[in-house]
Order: C-alpha cells, then sequence, then structure tokens
C-alpha cells in the first residue's frame, strides 16, 4: 500500500502530458511568427507536481495500517469522479459552442446550469439508494447514464438535444456516482480521518480537467463538437463501469479501529453521539447554515469553472490558453479538496470553512484587473483551490454533525445547496456578460456572497444532540 501511495502523484501526472503537447503545437506556431510565448508548460508540470507531491505527504503513515480493501474504495472512487469531473471542462465546450454554432453566452451555459441542477437534485435520491441499496450498483447506473448521455449529446446541434443528453442525463450520471463513492469510502475509516478521506476521493472530480479540458481542446479542433461528445462518452462509459465494480460498503458491524491522539495534541472533530435522520437534520439550524454557506460558495467557484476559457480570452485577447487555464484550475481544485479536509481535521471544519471563504472574497474582488497571463494563472489557481476546500469540508462537516448512518440521503440534501449555486451561478455570469460585455459585476456579486458565508461561520455551531460527554470532541471553532 505505501509502494502503491509513493507513486501516486506522477501517476496522476501523466495526464499532464496532454496539456504540454498542446502548448507544444502553440509555442512552434507562434515561434513561427517571430513571438516568445509565455513558458505555460513548464509552470504546468511544475505547479502540478509540486502542489499533489504537498498533498499526498500530508498522508500520515498511520493510515498505512488501515484496511487495504479501505484503500481500494476510496481510490477507485477517485477513478470514478475522475471521469465524472468531465463537467468541469464544459467552459472548453462552451466556447466552442459560441465559436462554432454561435450559440450566445446564455444558451451555450445552459446545458452546464441544467448539468448542475440534474447533479444536485440527483444526488438526493441516489444517496438514498446508496443507503437502502449499496453503493455499486448506484455507481454502475450512474456510468451508464453519464456515457449514455453523452453519446446521446453527440446527435444534434440544437440547445434541447444538449440538454437533454449533457444535462438531464449525465447530469443525474455525476449525481448517481457521486452520490455513492463518498460515503462508501469514508465508512471504512475511522472518525479522525473523515476530511483527509473525503477529500481524496473528491479530489478526482475537480482533478479531471486536467487532462479532460486539454484533451477535449484537441478533440474540438480535430473531430468538431459533436464527435467529441461520441468519443468522451464511449470512453467513459467504460471506464467507469468497470471502476464501479470496486465500490463496496464495509460489513454488517465493521467498526474501524480509532487512531489515538498524539500526547500534546488536539483534535477538532466531532464524535457524534447519534446518528440524524433527513427528517431530523431539516428540523436543525446547521442544515440551513451549511446550506446556505455551500451555495454562497458554489455559486462564486462554478461560474469561474464555467466560464474560465472566455474569461481567459476576454482579459488575455489574442491567447489561445484557456484550456491552460481550465487545467491550472483542475490541479488546485483537486488540491484544495485534499489539503482541506487535512487541515479541517486538525483545526476545524468551520475555521477552516472561514478562511476558505475570505481568501475567496478577495481573489475574486481582484479578478478584472488579473491582466497578465502569469496574474491570471494564480487566480485561477487560487479560486480553483478555495472551491476545492468545499467538496471536503461539506461534507465532512455534515457527518460530523448528523452521523454517518444516513450520510448518502443527508448530505444530498445539503448538496442541492451546490446545485442551487451553481446553476444561478453558471447563468448570471452568461447575462451579465451578454448584458455588459465582461464580467466584472459578476465577480464583485460572487466576492459579497463568499463575504456572507464567512460572516454565517460565526454563527455555526454543532447541533446539541452531537455532543457528547467526557472524550466527545468538539469543532474547534465552536470552544
Amino acid at each position: 500500500m505505501s509502494l502503491f501511495l509513493r507513486h501516486l502523484p506522477p501517476l496522476l501526472l501523466l495526464p499532464l502530458r496532454i496539456p504540454e503537447l498542446q502548448v507544444r503545437r502553440l509555442i512552434i506556431k507562434k515561434q513561427g511568427s517571430g513571438e516568445r510565448p509565455f513558458p505555460v508548460s513548464l509552470l504546468v508540470r511544475t505547479v502540478g507536481t509540486t502542489v499533489l507531491n504537498l498533498a499526498f505527504l500530508l498522508l500520515p503513515c498511520s493510515l498505512m495500517k488501515q484496511s487495504s480493501k479501505g484503500w481500494t474504495v476510496a481510490f477507485a472512487g477517485m477513478g470514478i469522479n475522475l471521469a465524472l469531473g468531465v463537467l468541469y471542462s464544459w467552459s472548453v465546450i462552451g466556447k466552442a459552442l459560441s465559436s462554432e454554432w454561435g450559440w450566445s453566452a446564455a444558451e451555450s451555459s445552459l446545458p452546464y446550469s441544467v448539468a448542475i441542477g440534474t447533479f444536485a437534485l440527483t444526488m438526493i435520491f441516489a444517496g438514498r439508494l446508496q443507503d437502502k441499496l449499496g453503493p455499486r450498483l448506484v455507481v454502475t447506473a450512474g456510468g451508464a447514464m453519464t456515457g449514455g448521455g453523452l453519446i446521446i449529446a453527440s446527435f444534434g446541434e440544437s440547445v434541447g438535444t444538449l440538454i437533454l443528453g449533457f444535462g438531464i442525463l449525465a447530469g443525474a450520471g455525476f449525481g448517481l456516482g457521486y452520490a455513492a463513492v463518498t460515503p462508501a469510502a469514508v465508512k471504512w475509516f475511522p472518525l479522525q480521518k473523515k476530511g483527509l478521506i473525503t477529500g481524496i476521493v473528491v479530489s478526482g472530480f475537480g482533478l479531471a480537467s486536467v487532462y479532460i479540458a486539454p484533451l477535449t481542446n484537441t478533440l474540438l479542433s480535430s473531430y468538431g463538437i459533436r464527435n467529441t461528445f461520441l468519443i468522451l462518452g464511449v470512453a467513459f462509459l467504460v471506464v467507469t463501469l468497470l471502476l464501479a465494480q470496486l465500490i463496496q460498503n464495509p460489513p454488517s458491524g465493521y467498526v474501524p479501529a480509532a487512531i489515538p491522539a498524539k500526547p500534546g495534541t488536539s483534535v477538532h472533530v466531532i464524535a457524534q453521539k447519534r446518528d440524524f435522520g433527513w427528517r431530523e437534520m431539516v428540523r436543525t439550524p446547521q442544515f440551513y447554515q451549511l446550506w446556505f454557506m455551500y451555495a454562497f460558495a458554489s455559486f462564486a467557484g462554478l461560474m469561474i469553472i464555467g466560464h474560465m476559457a472566455k474569461i481567459a480570452a476576454q482579459q488575455l485577447p489574442g491567447i489561445n490558453f484557456g484550456f491552460i487555464m481550465v487545467a491550472i484550475l483542475a490541479i488546485f481544485n483537486a488540491s484544495g479538496r485534499i489539503v482541506a479536509g487535512f487541515l479541517s481535521d486538525r483545526f476545524g471544519r468551520v475555521r477552516t470553512m472561514a478562511a476558505v471563504f475570505l481568501l475567496q472574497a478577495g481573489i475574486l474582488s481582484m479578478f478584472p484587473q488579473l491582466n497578465s497571463t502569469a496574474l491570471l494563472l494564480f487566480g485561477s489557481a487560487l479560486v480553483g483551490f478555495n472551491y476545492g476546500a468545499n467538496l471536503s469540508v461539506f461534507p465532512a462537516t455534515t457527518a460530523d454533525y448528523f452521523g454517518t448512518r444516513n450520510l448518502g440521503v443527508n448530505y444530498g440534501l445539503v448538496f442541492t445547496a451546490w446545485g442551487v449555486g451553481g446553476v444561478f451561478g453558471g447563468m448570471t455570469a452568461g447575462r451579465i456578460f451578454d448584458a455588459t460585455g465582461n464580467y466584472k459585476i459578476a465577480f464583485y456579486l460572487s466576492a459579497a456572497l463568499c463575504v456572507l458565508a464567512t460572516v454565517i461561520t460565526f454563527f455555526t455551531k454543532a447541533p446539541r444532540e452531537s455532543r457528547g460527554h467526557g472524550n466527545d470532541l468538539l469543532d474547534g471553532a465552536n470552544t
């Protein structure tokens, strides 16, 4: 197991060869015109290697002693998310829809927004199904719907066809797959590592754009939009169906061995006293606090992700590096999930949320001034990191506050906030651009929502029912 983990970062970075080759084509083209290009390929590989190696160095040696089957489930879940993460490469496809088919910014963001909404709604039912039927069947269905939806999207050039294929069918597939893998993996590991394991599993979804964005860019230039959907659909159908067979819950009665705290250290996680049903959960103020914070943070992150290629084209006219921006954002998106999960285990979920929200508000307020390649790369990386942090901290907090027994449906309900934020984030940004010709108002609106989310953290405390006695552990932000 330790040997596998030691070689995992370079294995994950193999897809970076795709953007590097694509960048070399651009460099050769520019050198022929006498221009000296920005060394993006070197930056992508250096930054990606550094960040991912640092992220995986955070894995403490004590985890290596856990069940090998638990690690199989965790990394299979990560692999499934690497396929389902095609959602985060929509900005590359959306740009092609505008340039090749003449769609407006609002039209090109519509299938993406519908996919996010369907994704979030499906999470509720998928969580319930995985709690009842087990994760393997649910993930298999999700992989089939994702691949099938992309294939159907290749059959036409109308907005309706893409909404049906990508927005509804693939969106539902994303929800089914994503909802089942994280609860299954978390149940194999002790309480103190919930944030880290969640981060590892969901990092695949964020990291996907590292290879999908440049791959999609290459397919679009070589085969066109419709064939790109077809190729991606067949490939992801095969991959997800195979990996789905490795996903399973631990056997009945399985209790992961707790990791003893080291002398002189404190642990800032909650040992829940009992498991909440979803009806109990929605009657607590904590559910609504988490919901609104998640919605505000998702609005900001998904707005940038869905429009990154267009933002790059507008703020760096004449430089075709939009897909590289998407890849950089994806690397830090994945890293933010792992690092924030680790930090929240150490310093508390709510403290981590507050830091992430403030950092996101700051960079978004400065985004209109990021008019150089280096600055825009920096901004994309920071937005991706902060957004990715939410995708590990919120499910871990849901498990802390309301227990793991019903985590599938409970987190599915919390996750609807992500869908609402994503739908309105993508559509609002598209409408603002169509009306003003830029994204400046959208940036400032997103920053304001992140500030509001920060304010809510000061009122967020664990449910009284989850507080134990004696050795029970409370969130560091609430003590």
